[in-house]
């Protein structure tokens, strides 16, 4: 039953993209954003800005697993879950193992899972029910609008550490996202301390009060711990017939670059303005290259769409990869030399126009250099788009 509705929702969001006018999008003025300072074309773009006092760690695959039980184990007052995706098997029975521990000596546990990405998810709302959860699905089917989804991937610890990403909570994640037999998927996550902590906290509030219509405690909205080096900010985004933040902060952020933009992306089939975006940077002189998923992928149809997207950028001078060891599920895009952002969001046009999604925005050399790794070393094991009518590159773009 899952695969048919996830099946429907992806024809769906083709037939929005199709049906899509450019002149009703969204346009970001490039040139204005590259003379304005880039916390204030933020503010002015999301209405967030970044926060100094940030302690970031990678968590990518499997080892977002690992992180989860580690704070889930240290939590003193609150475990607040928030996920499209969450199935049974052993990743599931290890989060919920850890969180028994927790709320068997009195913490406060609430979960929210999407219906449509969740769905069948009766019997683990029982279990975790009974050991003290509250546990709510977002948005039944049928609803007002089934394809306005929760996509957010949110762990949050007394509202001091948070985990973010692209995971869901499936086995499928477990792993080191290098095969593909079982599967293994490629994700990229965050672990994160400080105040940004709080601005998902805020956004799992928003959800949490549609679903259940109260308020968490004022204890979720602690004085945060700012001793970290980073500067950051989790920017949600909501459901907009014509400008999501997702949409905002994704044309804010290649506008902005110089040097570089370097973007993975599980669903690649962005918007017309976002195209010339990337087209104008590549011209420019930026390094622009994007990664995609590629013949393990689940949602086959994207690919006629996201093939002639990413051709049509080769032409114009960016590099485009396709993933090939396994299904690459990463949402995260490196600017220049000290820009990071990693979330939920896809660049496809339910993300861009109708979910309910997230990503943290970092400010970091530190992290730029370790993401931009992972990114190299990723491409390594990927597939380059060469157009037909273009010569064949001799390297692999490290």
């Amino acid at each position: 039953m899952v695969p048919r509705l996830l099946a429907l929702l992806t024809c769906a969001s083709l037939l929005a993209c199709l049906g899509r006018s450019p002149n009703a999008e969204f346009r970001l003025d490039a040139p204005t954003v590259e003379v304005t300072d880039f916390d204030n074309a933020l503010f002015q773009t999301v209405n967030v800005s970044l926060k100094p006092g940030n302690q970031l760690d990678i968590v990518d695959n499997g080892q977002i697993f690992d992180a989860a039980v580690e704070e889930i184990g240290k939590a003193q007052k609150s475990i607040h879950i928030v996920t499209f995706i969450w199935t049974k098997g052993k990743v599931s029975n290890r989060i919920i193992d850890a969180i028994a521990a927790r709320t068997s000596v009195g913490l406060r546990c609430k979960i929210l899972v999407d219906a449509l990405g969740s769905f069948g998810f009766g019997d683990l709302e029982q279990r975790l029910n009974g050991i003290g959860c509250e546990t709510h699905i977002f948005r039944p089917i049928p609803g007002q609008d089934d394809l306005a989804r929760d996509h957010r991937k949110m762990i949050i610890l007394d509202g001091r550490v948070g985990l973010v990403g692209g995971f869901g909570i499936d086995d499928k994640w477990d792993g080191e996202g290098r095969k593909d037999d079982p599967p293994e998927w490629r994700d990229s996550n965050l672990r994160v301390r400080g105040p940004a902590v709080l601005d998902m906290q805020q956004a799992f509030s928003e959800n949490w009060q549609e679903a259940t219509g109260s308020l968490l405690p004022a204890d979720a909205f602690p004085k945060p711990d700012d001793k970290g080096p980073s500067r950051a900010a989790f920017i949600s985004s909501t459901e907009s017939s014509i400008a999501t933040r997702n949409d905002r902060l994704t044309q804010l952020l290649i506008a902005s670059a110089k040097k570089r933009v370097w973007i993975s992306n599980a669903y690649f089939v962005p918007s017309t303005p976002i195209m010339a975006l990337l087209t104008r940077k590549a011209h420019e002189g930026v390094d622009v290259r994007v990664l995609a998923a590629g013949d393990h992928t689940d949602t086959k149809p994207y690919l006629l769409l996201q093939r002639a997207r990413m051709d049509q950028l080769a032409r114009d001078g960016v590099r485009a990869y396709e993933y090939e060891p396994a299904m690459m599920h990463g949402k995260t895009m490196i600017v220049d030399d000290n820009l990071v952002m990693v979330g939920s969001c896809n660049l496809d046009p339910l993300s861009l126009n109708r979910m309910d999604d997230g990503a943290l925005v970092v400010q970091d050399p530190q992290l730029a250099r370790e993401e931009a790794q992972h990114f190299l070393d990723d491409v390594a094991i990927s597939k380059e788009r060469i157009p037909s009518d273009m010569p064949v590159r001799k390297t692999a773009g490290r």
